[in-house]
């Protein structure tokens, strides 16, 4: 079989935030900390998956973090009605993963069984633990299971030849990164695995974690799982953007080429690998 064409697609920013935002220890807490978000289209001649779904405006209202592009939006490039897609990989419930799942009404979520129960369990009575989840987006995966479209999954996964999931943890107890076959090797889109380059590389958790060790143990994982170190794609660096070159628009980046340039780890503030 061909490989993966792998896309992400910047959605949203957020600039008012300091390093103590990003990263447990860190002596320069106070520097700003600039944070992007992404979805990540994958395609296959006429095979599309969708990996999580961003979130839109009413969810930037609530929150008060504005989008720049609503998920459909962010998908015209592709010429994708959101109605013909028919698998989202979902790596975990949060709302700016997952926030846009009603606008694609005929996708089967893809989602690890932990994380389904995590989210509607006990460890929601915690205000801490609930804050990155909101009940409506939760309630969207719960009717997906009740019009037979959830596939769960418990720890390794495959949802299409050369597409893999793997139950990391850590950041929610039921994190999934996904691994994709390109053309220059095994990519791993780390999502919240890994937030930004330096977590993983420098090995500084990031703050909103529900089990440390997974976390930590994660960061491992993407490792082992990637062809090399520089096909792990972080789930919220802006340093993304000036490793992989735009395609099709100012907002999509094309991931399955490699790297423009070797990742500077030493600049992201982390160490070599």
């Amino acid at each position: 079989m061909s490989d993966w064409q792998v896309y992400c697609i910047k959605y949203a920013d957020r600039n008012a935030r300091t390093r103590a935002d990003s990263f447990i220890f860190d002596d320069n807490h106070d520097a700003p900390h600039a944070m992007d978000y992404f979805m990540w289209l994958l395609r296959r001649g006429q095979e599309v998956i969708l990996v999580d779904t961003g979130y839109d405006d009413a969810e930037a209202q609530v929150r008060g973090r504005p989008i720049r592009l609503d998920p459909v939006a962010a998908l015209a490039p592709f010429g994708i009605d959101p109605a013909d897609v028919t698998r989202v990989i979902v790596t975990h419930l949060h709302y700016d993963h997952a926030g846009g799942l009603h606008l694609f009404p005929n996708a089967t979520l893809h989602l690890q069984t932990t994380e389904m129960a995590y989210a509607t369990g006990p460890c929601m009575c915690h205000d801490t633990l609930r804050m990155p989840y909101t009940a409506g987006h939760v309630c969207e995966a719960i009717k997906r299971l009740y019009a037979g479209k959830v596939v769960f999954h418990d720890g390794d996964a495959e949802i299409a030849e050369g597409v893999t999931v793997h139950c990391i943890g850590g950041h929610s107890r039921g994190l999934q990164c996904v691994r994709v076959r390109t053309k220059v090797g095994w990519m791993v889109l780390a999502s919240d695995a890994s937030h930004f380059y330096e977590n993983m590389f420098a090995r500084k958790p990031f703050p909103i974690v529900v089990d440390l060790q997974n976390m930590l143990d994660g960061f491992d994982t993407l490792r082992r799982l990637a062809s090399e170190p520089q096909l792990i794609v972080p789930g919220h660096d802006p340093l993304v953007r000036s490793y992989f070159p735009e395609a099709m628009a100012p907002y999509v980046f094309r991931l399955d080429v490699g790297p423009c340039r070797p990742v500077d780890l030493h600049g992201a503030g982390a160490e070599a690998p």
